[in-house]
């Protein structure tokens, strides 16, 4: 039986974004804030993911044996260090959070069976790499605070009480939602990049927290005026809303995760083949969990 286990660890660094051939001007304009002189820190929190047998001593792998690889190969070298020059890889290419695992992934995969790693920059920013040449997911969350009410347009307040319990109430309820994007794509080879990070997030802005955030989604968002705004169908409304903007600037939306309270939460998977239509809103596939 195959088993997949997990070791967290975690490093300090600064990096900075700037291409020498760029100006100064070009480099802030591409990079913001990033490419400010002489660079900017994180407490980055690292978790490598890896597979096997069980052996007879019920463990996949020693994970003091995990700890001593993990140190030698990576957080020796990152830890403390301007990341620029820390390795030889990042002569060609910049440390983004989703290049930095690549090359994680690059050393540690000699000595131990991956199967994912996944580095945060901080709690809103983390990137995940699975061993497949370019391509990564870069993952960012914002949150919004929204009131709903959960009532079907063409049921009455018994039938709705029947289903949806005190959210059916007159006046609805509210939460303070919490939002994951996640999004697939090609490393740029030269920014290190998979999407522009500050487009990203001026997409989500415009297209989710700004036309949510302290509304009353019953009433303030047309499309829910004739679909129930459950978390699955606001998650499903969202990956539908983010899907184009951000294939406009080079990604492909992965996946949504709503959290819409600590007990409740939903994921949407955004794939090629998942609907776009409206309808498709209004019948979700995916349950609360």
């Amino acid at each position: 039986m195959q088993c997949i286990i997990n070791r967290r660890a975690q490093f300090s660094a600064s990096h900075r974004y700037w291409l020498p051939e760029l100006s100064e001007t070009e480099n802030l304009e591409k990079f913001g804030a990033c490419a400010k002189f002489p660079g900017h820190g994180h407490n980055y929190v690292l978790f490598v993911s890896m597979i096997g047998e069980l052996d007879e001593y019920g463990m996949v792998l020693n994970l003091s044996d995990v700890k001593h690889v993990i140190k030698k190969e990576v957080t020796s070298h990152l830890d403390y260090s301007f990341l620029n020059d820390a390795w030889s890889e990042f002569e060609e290419t910049l440390p983004t959070s989703e290049n930095i695992a690549r090359v994680i992934w690059q050393k540690l995969a000699p000595h131990l069976p991956l199967v994912k790693v996944q580095l945060f920059e901080h709690p809103e920013l983390w990137a995940e790499y699975m061993g497949n040449g370019m391509e990564a997911y870069l993952s960012v969350s914002t949150h919004f605070s929204a009131a709903h009410r959960l009532a079907h347009p063409k049921l009455s307040d018994e039938e709705n009480a029947k289903i949806y319990g005190k959210c059916a109430r007159t006046h609805g309820h509210g939460h303070n939602y919490h939002l994951e994007v996640t999004v697939k794509g090609e490393i740029d080879p030269r920014t290190g990049m998979l999407v522009d990070l500050g487009a990203l997030n001026q997409i989500i802005e415009d297209y989710v927290v700004e036309p949510f955030d302290h509304m009353f989604l019953n009433k303030d968002v047309p499309f829910f005026a004739e679909v129930v705004p459950t978390a699955e169908n606001i998650a499903l409304y969202i990956s539908n809303a983010l899907r184009s903007p951000i294939q406009n600037i080079g990604g492909i939306l992965h996946k949504i995760k709503l959290i819409e309270s600590p007990n409740n939460s939903c994921e949407i998977l955004c794939s090629d083949s998942d609907m776009n239509s409206t309808k498709a809103a209004a019948q979700p596939v995916l349950a609360t969990m």
